[in-house]
């Protein structure tokens, strides 16, 4: 806890510095042109879900992301401040804009991922393209060793391709006014490994996500997955996140809510084990620092 803290004061110590930075866009977007629509979010993610926004040209988005324990877990565990947590170090890189590659690391499930993004539409207003389209796929491997192998007798991960999983999306998306912004995409999961023999390997799902802004510097974002499809007797829940955005020049900070403990898309859209209505939610951050290589 100490050294987590002592990162976030070492962030906010440049805010002062950073005010008079350009705003934190000119590394994550081109400069508008054609009536191109920029800025329809303030970054790649909103709170645990990928938007339709890449780095700019040559640019190197560095993101710490952090989930604290439950809230539930009472005063002992200091509301899950004490343990529990979770944290995803990350890095997406795009040469020309458009097509971004990202990789990155997450402490839950010793998880690795890597994923690829193409914006292939862009809002074009007055008189054009209504929408902004963005296309993602990612795989993920899991580095964890088998928790029950010894009761089992034998090891699931004994395929290196049982660790594998897979996640695809159409983003769709558009800015409705300088204030407002509403994005969609409708998901594909596939898993390699089925825990159980009546569990289904590939899930699909529905996410919603919006960002409402209230002052020149933050503003207040929303996002829910919906589970459309029945995959399993486990007993797990939609993702839900609250949250508030703040820009300082070259840095944004995210702070929110969230039922999900996971940090990427096969651990927090279909295996949320916790839910809102018995307080099994928890704080959480995202830092962002972009780069122009």
């Amino acid at each position: 806890m100490r050294y987590l803290f002592c990162t976030i004061l070492l962030c906010f110590g440049h805010i002062a510095l950073d005010a008079q930075e350009d705003d934190l866009l000119a590394g994550l977007v081109n400069e508008p042109s054609n009536n191109l629509t920029v800025a329809t979010f303030k970054g790649t993610r909103l709170i645990n879900f990928h938007t339709l926004e890449v780095p700019g040209k040559r640019t190197l988005d560095f993101r710490i992301s952090h989930r604290f324990g439950p809230i539930n877990s009472g005063i002992y565990d200091f509301f899950g401040l004490d343990g529990g947590a979770s944290i995803r170090i990350g890095f997406d890189y795009s040469y020309d804009g458009r097509f971004c590659v990202g990789f990155g690391r997450t402490s839950y499930e010793k998880m690795l991922d890597g994923f690829l993004k193409y914006r292939l539409l862009r809002q074009h207003e007055p008189g054009g393209m209504p929408i902004s389209l963005t296309l993602f796929t990612s795989a993920f491997a899991t580095m964890q060793k088998d928790p029950d192998k010894d009761v089992n007798g034998f090891d699931k991960y004994e395929l290196f391709t049982n660790r594998l999983s897979f996640v695809h999306q159409i983003i769709i998306a558009r800015k409705f006014s300088p204030r407002f912004s509403l994005q969609i995409a409708p998901t594909m999961l596939h898993y390699n490994l089925a825990e159980r023999i009546s569990d289904l390997n590939d899930m699909y799902v529905l996410t919603a996500a919006t960002r409402i802004k209230f002052t020149k510097r933050m503003a207040l974002t929303l996002e829910y997955g919906w589970r459309a499809t029945k995959y399993t007797r486990t007993k797990y829940y939609d993702s839900l996140g609250v949250g508030v955005d703040v820009e300082t020049g070259g840095h944004v900070f995210q702070f929110f809510v969230t039922n999900s403990l996971g940090l990427v898309e096969n651990q927090f859209l279909t295996r949320t084990n916790s839910k809102w209505s018995d307080a099994g939610i928890r704080l959480g951050f995202n830092i962002s620092r972009v780069f122009t290589l």
